[in-house]
């Protein structure tokens, strides 16, 4: 599968790296300009760009829904924070001091580590989709494209990270197969492990929605409190679930199920409410979102 490699460093001083989402700068700032999305890769300082890591999603440390004012929210400390930690560890870092809101202090040391990126395009937000590393990263042709294959895959962050249980997989049309097939393998056995994250795992089950900043106090499905804390922070912080199938059914996410080949639009087909209870009722790893 062809992907276009970027080479350059990460720098985090003044950033709010998360479990799945890093700061980068290529050598080249111009590449951003070649890399396809529905909006352009946006540049954040000198010629730095976020990336959002393909294939894996990280508990939520800082969710600021873009469609709704109201506040900051985040998943259960622990394990969010761990996530973005083993990230940055991944990376070259050593442990980084943060201000009370999460921005990263000056000095780190490292104070940059030479990365690659390996992406296909950007998302609705202008990060670019990502899989990275430290170092050169893979062999490129003489257009910087690469062969990307899953022995390759094995090299990146996205990899170690979902190995180790720290995030959840969460797959978009975009994602090659075989690239897919393999992550979820990688999934599949964190969690027959028991690594990271996965024993304490409730996506599945009833959950208690409570009102911000937490909005659930249980390890859930990232993509699952995202739609949650949108829906609290529209109801003015009011936990009460009352609205919440018509709001998922509004919000028209659509993706398919791999096992049925079944395409449907709508997350109200597939989450459970009862009362002050809400359950995501069917396997992430079997299924694929639209981009």
């Amino acid at each position: 599968m062809p992907y276009t490699r970027i080479q350059g460093e990460f720098r985090i001083v003044k950033t709010n790296p998360d479990g799945d989402t890093v700061r980068f700068y290529p050598d080249d700032p111009a590449v951003w300009d070649t890399i396809p999305g529905p909006v352009p890769i946006q540049i954040r300082g000198p010629g730095g760009a976020n990336l959002r890591l393909e294939g894996i999603d990280a508990l939520e440390t800082h969710y600021d829904p873009p469609s709704v004012g109201g506040g900051v929210l985040h998943q259960p400390k622990a394990q969010a924070e761990g996530a973005a930690a083993e990230l940055l560890r991944l990376l070259g870092f050593d442990p980084v001091q943060r201000t009370p809101s999460g921005e990263v202090k000056p000095p780190t040391n490292p104070a940059a580590v030479r990365g690659y990126v390996l992406t296909r395009g950007g998302d609705r937000l202008g990060r670019c989709i990502a899989f990275t590393g430290p170092g050169a990263g893979p062999d490129a042709d003489a257009d910087g494209n690469v062969f990307f294959t899953p022995a390759m895959l094995h090299e990146t962050v996205n990899h170690k990270l979902l190995a180790k249980g720290h995030v959840y997989p969460t797959f978009y049309r975009s994602l090659f197969p075989d690239l897919r097939n393999d992550m979820t393998a990688t999934a599949r056995k964190a969690q027959a492990d028991g690594e990271g994250l996965w024993p304490l795992d409730k996506t599945q089950e009833p959950t208690v929605v409570v009102g911000p900043p937490e909005v659930s106090k249980d390890v859930i499905l990232p993509k699952f409190y995202r739609r949650l804390g949108e829906y609290v922070l529209l109801n003015d912080g009011d936990p009460d679930l009352g609205g919440f199938v018509v709001f998922l059914r509004r919000k028209a996410d659509t993706f398919t199920i791999l096992s049925t080949g079944h395409t449907s639009t709508g997350l109200d087909l597939i989450i459970e409410v009862n009362d002050s209870k809400v359950r995501w009722t069917h396997d992430i790893k079997d299924i694929v979102f639209d981009d």
